[in-house]
């Protein structure tokens, strides 16, 4: 028996039945809309902390729906069509390869990748195993990303030839080292292939801004980003990239909390990256220029505003010729297209190759950020 016939065939009204893997905060919210989507339940929940996956159960759960802190006993049943993976990084391309090979589809939060070596396999194996691989960049569900992109299309902006993105958070709050049970935490099986080292509660709690684990704000928050700005231009392999970053505040962890990146798209655009984990003013978008009108576009919406006729320091214009606001989450229509396709067997919104380009993008800033500052292709 192949990996794609490995399992129960859906038929058009039958209940899709999920394993959660990784129960945290992301992996809770996924589920909570899993919650809201009709025609599956949730019947095994798996994370190496036993108070996070027995909340998410009694959450979430179906009336029989077990736990378990090793993901492979999920992948094992044959009554659990799909999988929800929202594990640290380094967690993705090995627990998203064992569930294709099972037979499972897979919904996995981005990146998608760990390292840029990663991606040819994960593709292979998603391919090779033709199951569904939705990967959680959501804005390409989000109905008002969709008509944004057609605006562009359409000629609206001109030709685009700067794309500047940014996210702005503030990590000060969040400093104080957080606590766990360490009698019902399996430290071991979350460092997976990282390597050994005693218990730090920032680094399990925070793993994100921990090389071993992420990779900063260029994986976590750029690679929503410059997806967007990957679907826009049609283009997806930078040439070159330039990078720049410190820790100025956030010191005790490893990625920068300021930090500065461009990547070169021959033809297309320069895509800019800014961010600083220190204040949320301004928030997270993008600023998209054409020579007869700019985008701003973020997950609230977006406004079109035509060139000026002089000169201006106004730091936003005031006149938008187009604005078009979004209509709720769209992680709740990502979600319920993967679901569609688990069904369907269609190609889902940000399948593997989509996901894979757009981790590519931030490891590669990531690359010039910890080297000299400059990548090429």
């Amino acid at each position: 028996m192949t990996a794609a016939s490995y399992g129960r065939i859906l038929g058009a009204n039958d209940r899709i039945r999920v394993g959660a893997i990784g129960t945290g905060s992301r992996g809770q919210f996924l589920l909570s809309l899993l919650k809201q989507l009709e025609g599956n339940e949730i019947v095994a929940f798996c994370d190496v902390y036993e108070p996070r996956r027995l909340e998410a159960k009694g959450k979430f759960g179906a009336a029989n729906a077990t736990d378990c802190v090793d993901h492979r006993d999920i992948l094992e049943r044959k009554d659990v069509d799909a999988v929800v993976i929202a594990t640290p990084d380094h967690w993705h391309v090995p627990i998203l390869t064992g569930a294709v090979r099972a037979g499972k589809d897979a919904y996995c939060e981005k990146p998608v990748t760990h390292a840029i070596e990663e991606g040819e396999g994960i593709i292979a194996a998603v391919r090779e195993s033709q199951r569904v691989a939705q990967i959680g960049l959501q804005q390409r569900s989000w109905p008002h990303f969709a008509q944004a992109k057609q605006a562009i299309a359409d000629g609206k902006l001109g030709q685009v030839t700067l794309i500047r993105t940014y996210w702005y958070q503030n990590h000060i709050p969040n400093q104080n080292r957080p606590s766990f049970d360490l009698a019902k935490l399996d430290w071991k099986r979350f460092l997976g292939s990282a390597s050994d080292r005693p218990f730090d509660p920032d680094q399990f709690g925070n793993w994100r801004w921990y090389w071993d684990f992420g990779g900063g704000a260029m994986t976590d928050l750029f690679v929503h980003w410059v997806d967007v700005a990957h679907w826009y231009m049609g283009a997806d392999a930078p040439s070159r990239a330039t990078a720049n970053g410190l820790r100025a505040i956030l010191t005790q962890r490893q990625t920068p909390d300021t930090m500065s990146a461009a990547l070169s798209y021959p033809g297309n655009a320069l895509v800019e990256f800014d961010s600083a984990l220190l204040g949320y003013i301004e928030g997270g978008g993008l600023m998209i220029r054409g020579p007869k009108a700019a985008m701003r576009i973020w997950r609230g919406g977006y406004s079109i505003y035509p060139e000026l006729r002089g000169y201006s320091e106004r730091p936003e214009p005031s006149n938008p010729i187009e604005e078009v606001k979004s209509k709720g989450d769209g992680t709740l229509d990502h979600m319920r297209n993967f679901l569609d396709c688990v069904r369907s067997r269609n190609k889902p919104n940000a399948a593997i190759e989509i996901g894979v380009s757009a981790a590519r993008a931030g490891h590669v800033a990531n690359l010039a950020l910890r080297g000299s500052g400059v990548w090429t292709a």
